[in-house]
Order: structure tokens, then C-alpha cells, then sequence
């Protein structure tokens, strides 16, 4: 999968010499916490709803409420946008792009293509389109984790518990396990109670299977 599929497009930006104060506006209204800095179809930076709030006046000044409103409203974008970038491309794979944002330390990646943006990836399109649907999360169902499960032939006996039990796979996911080097595998099912299918798979397949609610 690339970033295309799942970058939000069009892209809200405004240009370095944006009031704040309208950034912030712009922020608030559109529901969002980051603008893209664009002058002449080229990126100079990002601005954060972080950054505008850091860029507030301090109340440990001798400036008067006069002066401090008036030198804040000259304030632009362009003052305190981040200027180096961290961005991909339309083309970039989902596992490049998230890697690229941990390393970054980023929760956002502007997109671009030739020079332009044409679209902006966030943490939350990380989670909501590909992690949540790996967890099955917020779909109905149980979840049935099977520690170990490391080799073909136990994920096989594992999944032929399922067939033979009449149950239906709504999502699979195979997890290193933070107790060890062991791998776990986690099956979410359509049914609500797995107790038949955790205990086939401890008495046929000798497995370390535990329910666990959704």
C-alpha cells in the first residue's frame, strides 16, 4: 500500500505571510492541528497548532496588553514555521512513511509530487486506516490470542481449530511478543464466546490460547 491511498487530499495551506492569528483561525475552524506553508507551489515550511501556542505572548513581560496585541498581530507564518521538513511522496510505501515519521519524530508528513503538495499524512491515517483494521478495532467480534505460535504447521493447526469449530475470521495479526523473542498470533472472530475454540486449540494443537473480549 502507498501513502496515496491513504493521505488526505486536498491539502488546507496558506502562504508565509499568514497572520498567527488567521493561521490559528484557519486551525480552529477546519478541525485541524498542522498547515503546510506554500508560496509559489513550492513547500517552505509547517506550521503546528503547537507552535502557535508557543508563539502566545508571556504574561512575564513589562509590554502593555496595547503593544503585545500589536506586535502579536504583525506576527506571521513565517516567524515560526518549521522550515526543514520531513516530507514523502504520493509513491512511498505505508511502511517506509511510518518508519520515516518515527525517525523524524513527526506526526505529519506533507506529500509531495514534483515540487508540489498534493497531499498530507498524519498518525491518525497511520492508526485509523491501517492499524485499526488489523486490530479489527471497532468491529464486533472476540479476539482469541494464541501465545507462541511461531511455526507453519501450529499457525495451520491453529486456523483448522477455527474452520472445524464453525468460526469466522474477521481479522488476523501475527505480533512479536513483548515477553520474549516468541511471536503471538491474534485472531479475531465474528462470535462472541471463544471458550470451544480456545479449548481446541490447547487439547488438539497444545497451544497457549486465551480469550480476551472486545
Amino acid at each position: 500500500m502507498r501513502v496515496r491511498h491513504i493521505m488526505s487530499t486536498p491539502v488546507v495551506t496558506v502562504p508565509s505571510n499568514t497572520p498567527v492569528l488567521e493561521a490559528a483561525k484557519i486551525m480552529k475552524e477546519r478541525h485541524i492541528e498542522r498547515l503546510p506553508v506554500v508560496d509559489k507551489d513550492k513547500l517552505k515550511g509547517i506550521v503546528t497548532k503547537d507552535r502557535v501556542l508557543r508563539s502566545s505572548p508571556s504574561a512575564a513581560t513589562s509590554l502593555s496588553i496595547w503593544e503585545i496585541q500589536y506586535l502579536y498581530a504583525k506576527l506571521t507564518v513565517k516567524d515560526i514555521m518549521q522550515k526543514d521538513v520531513a516530507t514523502v511522496t504520493p509513491d512511498t510505501t505505508i511502511e517506509n512513511a511510518v518508519r520515516f515519521a518515527q525517525e523524524k519524530r513527526v506526526g505529519a508528513l506533507p506529500v509531495v509530487d514534483d515540487g508540489k503538495v498534493v497531499g498530507i499524512v498524519t498518525t491518525n491515517d497511520f492508526f485509523y486506516m491501517i492499524l485499526n483494521p488489523i486490530l479489527g478495532i471497532g468491529e464486533e467480534g472476540s479476539r482469541i490470542i494464541i501465545r507462541h505460535c511461531e511455526t507453519t504447521p501450529e499457525i495451520a493447526a491453529a486456523f483448522q481449530c477455527v474452520a472445524d469449530n464453525g468460526f469466522h475470521v474477521v481479522n488476523a495479526s501475527y505480533f512479536k511478543s513483548r515477553r520474549g523473542e516468541q511471536r503471538d498470533l491474534i485472531i479475531h472472530v465474528r462470535e462472541e464466546d471463544t471458550t470451544k475454540l480456545a479449548e481446541c486449540m490447547r487439547d488438539k494443537c497444545h497451544l497457549q490460547a486465551e480469550t480476551r473480549e472486545r
